[in-house]
């Protein structure tokens, strides 16, 4: 069965039909659900809505763009939310120099310090990254931040950062761009990257993959995404569903 490993289900675009959403999800084939926090108040949701619904699970952290809010005291905070077995890594962390709604120095402060909470507590990483590709890996090299291994969710980069991200501990996610008509580089590193490294996400309620492109996301709709890349890898949809949710039981430590 299906696994989402990027959504946002506490955002307020799901406060009115959550249940319905859930249920086309089910209804699609998906098991489980990781539910994304990107400040301290949405990683506090995704932990109660992981509590409340078995089919759900957290991560939690802060956003490069919310992380002029990370201090020692939210970062504590995090420390024992993440402790809960309902918590399955730290994110989404990076960096964004598309945007830069925070200062990036204080961007890679909270990506460094967050990388080192997620190895004290030995959780994957979940990283944001739009503009900022070598800084990103620097910081990972640097830190070793594959060690407790981790996800590029949303990968837009070439290959040879995909294979560099592999050989650092790291999972290349795929979303609704994967779909779209001009995603040639994403299509070659779905192409080429080892089946043991690929995972798939919706990252909704954003991106919406063909021919939903524009609307609201939702889980039900990584079936597009795991179609697509069942295409460009020449399997069936049944493989590419097996062997993407096994990836993300193993890299989330998910053993029910």
């Amino acid at each position: 069965m299906l696994i989402d490993t990027h959504a946002h289900l506490q955002d307020e675009q799901y406060k009115e039909d959550l249940q319905d959403v859930l249920k086309r999800a089910e209804d699609a084939g998906l098991e489980k659900i990781i539910c994304v926090g990107y400040d301290y108040a949405s990683s506090c949701q995704a932990l109660e809505l992981a509590r409340k619904i078995p089919q759900v699970y957290a991560v939690v952290g802060v956003h490069p763009h919310d992380s002029q809010e990370l201090n020692e005291e939210i970062l504590a905070k995090l420390f024992e939310m993440a402790k809960d077995p309902r918590v399955v890594a730290i994110g989404e962390i990076g960096l964004d120099f598309y945007r830069d709604l925070s200062p990036r120095e204080d961007q890679r402060k909270a990506f460094i310090a967050q990388i080192k909470l997620a190895q004290e507590l030995y959780k994957p990483i979940v990283i944001h990254d739009r503009d900022a590709h070598q800084e990103v890996m620097d910081i990972i090299k640097k830190e070793k931040a594959g060690r407790s291994e981790g996800i590029m969710h949303c990968f837009s980069g070439f290959l040879p950062m995909a294979i560099d991200l592999m050989k650092q501990g790291f999972y290349i996610s795929f979303a609704g761009p994967l779909t779209f008509k001009n995603a040639k580089k994403t299509v070659e590193v779905a192409a080429k990257m080892p089946q043991d490294r690929i995972l798939i996400e919706t990252d909704c309620p954003y991106l919406s993959p063909e021919p939903f492109r524009g609307k609201r996301n939702e889980p039900a709709r990584v079936s597009y995404i795991a179609a697509k890349l069942a295409e460009i890898r020449q399997k069936s949809v049944k493989e590419i569903t097996y062997i993407t949710s096994l990836n993300a039981r193993k890299v989330f430590r998910i053993k029910d």
